[in-house]
């Protein structure tokens, strides 16, 4: 089977690549490995950078019918008081506020959009095992079972930070370094709705809870590599942690922390691969450049991945053309932003995650926290940060037939 383009994973950047390449009019597979989309603790926070790019694909108004809850003020809890430190609703943009949406609802919607495309295919439970090589390009994939697929144009890897081009060494990775890992899991919900997202830091203790609606998804941040160390303490000492943490909330009921088996660690990464292309291949989205998870905006980055490549590659993929001469700047256009968020991620992991897990007595907010909270105008800057990013992109590829 032989397409323009295959895309190895089914994630936001894979699907949106995908969608705009067919959108083009380019012949485009995407290969996601599960038999669907339903993977609990993943990202779940759709900025308005990226909800700029679904308006001007026209999709902006069905996707806000889907189901979400809206987060237009940040906030943290720190020492026991709670700190406004950032706005968005001042953002001049069509939606200036967080969608807290679940990913496997914000993978079905753009898979739903892509549909529309004759170019688009979408291959479930196809796991890829390796590229296939022909002269030294990369012309194709071998899936778990020993069927192959051929691309006429280009491979593109972009199925998370366990990339098969890191895994094989296709790629080399720079890595930047995080002193933290988290652990996932459920807790009990009940009463009225709140805030979509709440966080608390103390001393030794990091936790976050999003609300799922009927149950709280817990992020409890622990040291680099103390996953069995904590385990050993027992769930019931994680729980206690988290009540800690929100004294003011209710935590009792069905559905809650009961073993070890419940905890879903994820090991944070921050690197980037130091050269994103190789002849038939590009990686983008968490395949070239795995981010912490501080600030939530690891899905909108890889979604200006995908828009940046669309962007350069669409019209000369649609046209029949090579690509691999323009690969490169698809990594020089993101390139710069990708260095800025990791750099400000790696500076919040160094001055605030790194000292408050390594024990360092929290007995106040830092400065920048309690000016924030002072002067409301103040929380536009951070609010910006965070919802537009840096260099967003717009959308700028060939319409070959519009949906």
């Amino acid at each position: 089977m032989t397409d323009d383009v295959l895309i190895v994973g089914g994630g936001p950047a894979g699907m949106m690549a995908g969608l705009l390449l067919a959108r083009a009019g380019v012949q485009v597979r995407v290969l996601e490995k599960h038999a669907d989309f339903f993977r609990d603790f993943r990202g779940d926070t759709v900025h308005p950078s990226t909800m700029e790019i679904l308006d001007q694909l026209g999709m902006l108004e069905r996707f806000l019918q889907r189901p979400h809850d809206r987060l237009d003020t940040a906030r943290i809890r720190v020492a026991g008081r709670e700190y406004v430190i950032g706005d968005l609703s001042h953002l001049d943009t069509p939606s200036p506020f967080i969608a807290m949406m679940p990913q496997w609802d914000f993978l079905d919607f753009l898979r739903d959009e892509a549909a529309v495309f004759p170019g688009f295919t979408l291959d479930m439970e196809a796991p890829v095992e390796n590229f296939v090589e022909d002269g030294g390009r990369v012309v194709g994939v071998g899936l778990t079972g020993g069927k192959e697929l051929r691309a006429d144009r280009l491979v593109i890897a972009a199925d998370g930070r366990s990339s098969l081009v890191r895994r094989l060494g296709l790629l080399a990775v720079e890595t930047i370094g995080a002193p933290m890992d988290v652990f996932w899991f459920r807790l009990p919900r009940s009463g009225a709705p709140g805030d979509a997202l709440r966080g608390s830091i103390e001393t030794g203790r990091m936790v976050v809870l999003i609300d799922r609606r009927t149950y709280w998804q817990c992020a409890f941040l622990i040291a680099k590599g103390s996953g069995e160390a904590i385990k050993a303490r027992g769930v019931d000492w994680i729980s206690s942690e988290v009540a800690k943490a929100f004294p003011d909330m209710d935590f009792s009921g069905e559905g809650g922390l009961k073993s070890p088996a419940d905890l879903h660690l994820l090991e944070v990464a921050l690197d980037r691969l130091i050269c994103w292309h190789r002849p038939g291949l590009l990686a983008i989205g968490d395949a070239a450049h795995a981010m912490s998870p501080i600030g939530g905006i690891g899905i909108n980055l890889a979604i200006q991945d995908a828009v940046a490549a669309a962007n350069i590659l669409a019209g000369p993929l649609a046209a029949g053309e090579g690509v691999d001469h323009l690969l490169h700047k698809v990594q020089d256009r993101r390139l710069f932003p990708t260095r800025i968020i990791q750099a400000g991620q790696k500076a919040a992991q160094e001055a605030v995650i790194g000292r408050v897990l390594g024990g360092a007595p929290i007995t106040r907010a830092a400065w920048p926290v309690r000016m924030l909270d002072r002067f409301p105008l103040l929380r536009r800057i951070p609010g910006r940060l965070i919802g537009l990013g840096v260099r967003r992109e717009r959308v700028k590829s060939l319409v070959a037939r519009p949906p």
